[in-house]
Protein backbone atom coordinates (compact mmCIF):
# COMPACT_ATOMS: atom_id res chain seq x y z
CA UNK A 1 0.00 0.00 0.00
CA UNK A 2 2.68 2.52 0.59
CA UNK A 3 4.80 2.49 -2.51
CA UNK A 4 2.84 5.21 -3.95
CA UNK A 5 3.14 7.42 -0.92
CA UNK A 6 4.91 9.58 0.43
CA UNK A 7 5.90 8.93 3.81
CA UNK A 8 7.04 11.54 6.67
CA UNK A 9 7.82 10.38 10.11
CA UNK A 10 8.71 13.64 12.79
CA UNK A 11 11.44 13.13 15.42
CA UNK A 12 12.02 15.64 17.85
CA UNK A 13 15.66 14.20 18.87
CA UNK A 14 18.81 12.46 16.86
CA UNK A 15 18.19 8.45 17.90
CA UNK A 16 20.13 6.59 15.42
CA UNK A 17 18.66 3.67 16.45
CA UNK A 18 15.09 4.41 15.76
CA UNK A 19 16.10 6.30 12.51
CA UNK A 20 18.14 3.22 10.97
CA UNK A 21 15.47 0.83 11.42
CA UNK A 22 13.08 3.06 9.55
CA UNK A 23 12.40 1.99 5.89
CA UNK A 24 14.96 4.04 3.33
CA UNK A 25 12.01 5.70 1.83
CA UNK A 26 10.91 7.29 4.98
CA UNK A 27 11.06 11.07 4.76
CA UNK A 28 12.68 12.58 8.32
CA UNK A 29 10.86 15.94 10.03
CA UNK A 30 13.48 17.16 12.63
CA UNK A 31 11.03 19.60 15.34
CA UNK A 32 12.29 20.53 18.77
CA UNK A 33 11.24 23.71 19.42
CA UNK A 34 12.73 23.69 22.98
CA UNK A 35 16.59 23.42 22.32
CA UNK A 36 17.85 26.61 22.08
CA UNK A 37 21.05 25.96 19.88
CA UNK A 38 20.46 23.35 17.40
CA UNK A 39 23.71 22.94 15.66
CA UNK A 40 25.78 20.37 17.48
CA UNK A 41 22.66 17.70 17.00
CA UNK A 42 21.47 19.01 13.58
CA UNK A 43 24.74 18.78 12.06
CA UNK A 44 24.97 15.12 13.12
CA UNK A 45 21.77 14.23 12.23
CA UNK A 46 22.56 15.86 9.17
CA UNK A 47 25.76 13.53 7.95
CA UNK A 48 23.60 10.55 9.68
CA UNK A 49 21.06 10.67 7.14
CA UNK A 50 23.08 12.29 4.05
CA UNK A 51 25.08 8.90 4.57
CA UNK A 52 21.93 6.48 4.85
CA UNK A 53 20.46 8.31 1.79
CA UNK A 54 17.57 9.82 3.54
CA UNK A 55 15.84 12.73 3.53
CA UNK A 56 16.30 15.59 5.95
CA UNK A 57 13.99 18.36 6.40
CA UNK A 58 14.21 21.03 9.55
CA UNK A 59 10.94 22.59 11.27
CA UNK A 60 11.17 26.45 11.06
CA UNK A 61 14.41 27.29 10.57
CA UNK A 62 15.59 28.42 6.76
CA UNK A 63 19.05 29.52 7.90
CA UNK A 64 20.02 26.04 9.60
CA UNK A 65 18.47 24.06 6.63
CA UNK A 66 20.63 25.92 4.31
CA UNK A 67 23.75 25.89 6.27
CA UNK A 68 23.85 21.75 6.87
CA UNK A 69 22.45 21.59 3.07
CA UNK A 70 19.31 20.08 4.56
CA UNK A 71 16.33 18.36 1.63
CA UNK A 72 14.36 21.07 2.53
CA UNK A 73 12.28 23.40 5.09
CA UNK A 74 9.26 21.96 7.20
CA UNK A 75 6.99 25.46 7.98
CA UNK A 76 4.33 24.58 10.35
CA UNK A 77 0.95 26.37 10.21
CA UNK A 78 1.35 28.82 13.00
CA UNK A 79 3.95 30.57 10.91
CA UNK A 80 2.57 32.81 8.79
CA UNK A 81 4.25 35.30 7.93
CA UNK A 82 7.47 34.84 6.12
CA UNK A 83 7.54 34.76 2.53
CA UNK A 84 10.16 32.23 0.54
CA UNK A 85 8.91 32.36 -2.75
CA UNK A 86 11.52 34.64 -3.49
CA UNK A 87 14.89 33.06 -1.71
CA UNK A 88 16.64 31.62 -5.08
CA UNK A 89 17.16 27.84 -3.16
CA UNK A 90 19.49 24.71 -4.86
CA UNK A 91 17.95 23.13 -7.37
CA UNK A 92 16.52 20.21 -4.71
CA UNK A 93 15.73 22.23 -1.71
CA UNK A 94 11.72 22.08 -1.03
CA UNK A 95 9.76 23.31 1.35
CA UNK A 96 6.77 21.78 3.00
CA UNK A 97 4.38 23.31 5.38
CA UNK A 98 1.18 21.99 6.87
CA UNK A 99 -2.36 23.69 7.08
CA UNK A 100 -5.93 23.65 8.94
CA UNK A 101 -8.10 24.75 7.05
CA UNK A 102 -8.58 26.54 3.60
CA UNK A 103 -7.10 29.86 4.69
CA UNK A 104 -3.93 28.33 6.06
CA UNK A 105 -3.51 26.55 2.28
CA UNK A 106 -3.77 30.12 0.46
CA UNK A 107 -0.79 30.81 2.97
CA UNK A 108 1.51 27.89 1.97
CA UNK A 109 0.72 28.81 -1.07
CA UNK A 110 2.13 32.34 -0.61
CA UNK A 111 4.91 31.04 1.29
CA UNK A 112 6.45 28.59 -1.45
CA UNK A 113 5.27 25.16 -0.12
CA UNK A 114 5.63 22.08 -2.26
CA UNK A 115 3.19 20.28 -0.30
CA UNK A 116 0.82 20.86 2.18
CA UNK A 117 0.32 18.49 5.28
CA UNK A 118 -3.49 19.04 5.71
CA UNK A 119 -4.15 18.11 9.24
CA UNK A 120 -5.60 16.29 11.46
CA UNK A 121 -7.45 13.89 8.90
CA UNK A 122 -8.14 11.51 12.00
CA UNK A 123 -9.05 11.98 15.89
CA UNK A 124 -5.73 12.32 17.66
CA UNK A 125 -5.24 12.74 21.64
CA UNK A 126 -4.33 16.12 21.23
CA UNK A 127 -7.48 17.31 18.95
CA UNK A 128 -10.98 16.28 19.53
CA UNK A 129 -11.83 18.02 16.56
CA UNK A 130 -10.57 16.46 13.22
CA UNK A 131 -11.64 16.65 9.54
CA UNK A 132 -12.00 13.09 8.61
CA UNK A 133 -12.04 12.10 4.85
CA UNK A 134 -15.32 14.09 3.32
CA UNK A 135 -13.95 17.30 4.64
CA UNK A 136 -10.27 16.59 3.83
CA UNK A 137 -11.22 16.37 0.38
CA UNK A 138 -13.66 19.14 0.42
CA UNK A 139 -10.89 21.57 1.81
CA UNK A 140 -8.44 20.04 -0.69
CA UNK A 141 -10.56 20.55 -3.61
CA UNK A 142 -9.47 23.17 -5.43
CA UNK A 143 -6.29 23.00 -4.00
CA UNK A 144 -3.53 22.35 -7.04
CA UNK A 145 -0.53 21.39 -4.31
CA UNK A 146 0.38 17.70 -3.67
CA UNK A 147 -1.01 17.23 0.14
CA UNK A 148 -0.06 14.98 2.69
CA UNK A 149 -2.21 13.39 5.47
CA UNK A 150 -1.33 13.86 8.63
CA UNK A 151 -2.88 13.43 12.18
CA UNK A 152 -4.32 10.16 14.04
CA UNK A 153 -3.25 7.71 10.95
CA UNK A 154 -3.30 4.14 12.87
CA UNK A 155 -3.71 0.89 11.26
CA UNK A 156 -7.96 0.70 11.59
CA UNK A 157 -7.85 3.64 9.49
CA UNK A 158 -4.89 3.46 6.96
CA UNK A 159 -7.31 2.32 3.96
CA UNK A 160 -9.34 5.34 4.53
CA UNK A 161 -6.70 7.51 3.51
CA UNK A 162 -7.47 5.32 -0.48
CA UNK A 163 -10.29 7.67 -0.44
CA UNK A 164 -8.69 10.63 -0.22
CA UNK A 165 -6.32 12.84 -3.15
CA UNK A 166 -3.54 12.42 -0.61
CA UNK A 167 -0.24 11.38 -2.18
CA UNK A 168 1.55 11.25 1.02
CA UNK A 169 0.82 10.28 4.67
CA UNK A 170 2.85 11.96 7.73
CA UNK A 171 2.80 10.20 11.29
CA UNK A 172 4.65 10.04 15.01
CA UNK A 173 3.10 7.30 16.73
CA UNK A 174 2.20 4.81 13.91
CA UNK A 175 5.55 4.91 11.81
CA UNK A 176 7.26 4.73 15.44
CA UNK A 177 4.91 1.46 16.43
CA UNK A 178 4.79 -0.62 12.90
CA UNK A 179 8.10 0.34 10.90
CA UNK A 180 6.19 0.32 7.61
CA UNK A 181 8.31 -1.01 4.57
CA UNK A 182 7.54 1.28 1.75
Amino acid sequence: MFHKYIVYYFIDNFDRDEISNLDKKINIIFRNYKISNLSPILKDLSIFCKKKHRKLFLSNNLNLALKYNLSGLYIPSFNKLKNFKNINFKKKFKIIGSAHNEQEILVKRNQGCEEIFLSPIFKTQKKQNFLDVCKFNKINLGNTLKTIALGGIDDNNLKRIKLTKAVGISSIRWIKKNRPKI
